[in-house]
């Protein structure tokens, strides 16, 4: 990445002093780990409890875990809230990536590194592994109001229940198996990713804030630094696919092109994508100067691994 592209002022967040981001991140991380090893797919009869820890467990660079941890860190939100939060998405997302993969539509069979479910346990059982995580992510956000108020989970839930239906992560989906061989305009291709990918990210995010009382301003730069990022992430995505192998991204590269896919590589060329990225960096780092909040140092980390990432 260019640093030359970064203010004064938005080096300072990017960099914070006295900040160890991987000792943060790897605390927080061993939380997740051993929240969702306690929780997915226990007591589940027949290969379905198998398959939904597959899907989940021992993979994947939980993003978005760490941003709901990041967000709720930064307006002091409940900590029990922020954690089933962050376990909840990471099971949305998994049952989305089980279902991608299915022969119906991306067909794939290498995810973060490991055959995909459907290859590993069938199409049946990924099917209704899919089905159980999203299931489940729900249950997770609903405990007793002794432990999490239940004004929180109502709006855990419906943040959730938002970002995966049809005008999120799932309606972004049916774009995209849309757009196939078509060329998509930069504002068609925005719209789609806002949507497929944006949409999590940004409701990671929106669910750490949710888990305490944010002041409406605040939570409108918080969702600048959302949608910034999640176009980021997902235009280093792009690039990669191009430029990784398949040991470095733990999936089949180059399958977009392959399946005459639109992306912001094919669209603004590998360097311009490059730059767009850094742009979008830009973006999200002034957003969180907007915030006011006197600790963003692990969003601002989580900002610049999502566009310096190799995988």
């Amino acid at each position: 990445m260019e640093q030359e592209i970064l203010s004064t002022d938005t080096t300072s967040i990017l960099s914070p002093a006295h900040f160890d981001f991987s000792q943060w991140s790897a605390a927080q991380l061993l939380r997740v780990e051993q929240a969702l090893e306690g929780w997915v797919g226990v007591d589940t009869p027949a290969d379905l409890g198998q398959a939904m820890r597959y899907a989940v467990l021992d993979g994947g660079k939980r993003l978005r875990p760490l941003l709901v941890l990041a967000a709720a860190q930064a307006v002091q939100g409940q900590p029990q809230a922020a954690l089933r939060a962050a376990c909840a998405l990471e099971l949305i997302h998994a049952y989305s990536l089980v279902h991608d993969d299915m022969p119906c539509m991306d067909n794939d069979v290498l995810r973060r590194g490991k055959p995909t479910v459907h290859v590993q346990y069938g199409e049946a059982v990924a099917l209704l592994a899919g089905d159980a995580l999203q299931a489940q992510a729900f249950e997770l956000l609903t405990p007793s109001e002794q432990e999490v108020p239940a004004a929180i989970q109502a709006k855990l839930c419906r943040l959730l229940a938002q970002a995966a239906g049809g005008q999120g992560m799932a309606g972004g989906q049916a774009i995209d198996l849309a757009s196939v061989g078509l060329a998509l305009d930069e504002a068609q291709l925005s719209h789609m990713h806002a949507l497929k990918t944006g949409a999590l990210l940004e409701a990671a995010v929106s669910m750490g804030a949710a888990c305490a009382d944010v002041a409406p301003n605040v939570q409108v730069a918080l969702s600048r630094y959302a949608k910034a990022l999640g176009l980021a992430f997902q235009v280093v995505d792009d690039v990669l696919d191009v430029v990784a192998d398949a040991a470095t991204l733990g999936k089949t590269p180059g399958k977009d092109a392959a399946n005459e896919k639109p992306t912001y590589v094919s669209l603004l060329g590998l360097e311009g994508a490059r730059l767009y990225a850094d742009q979008l960096l830009k973006t999200s780092l002034l957003a969180l100067q907007d915030t006011g909040l006197s600790d963003v140092r692990a969003l601002s980390a989580l900002a610049l691994m999502v566009v310096q990432r190799s995988h």
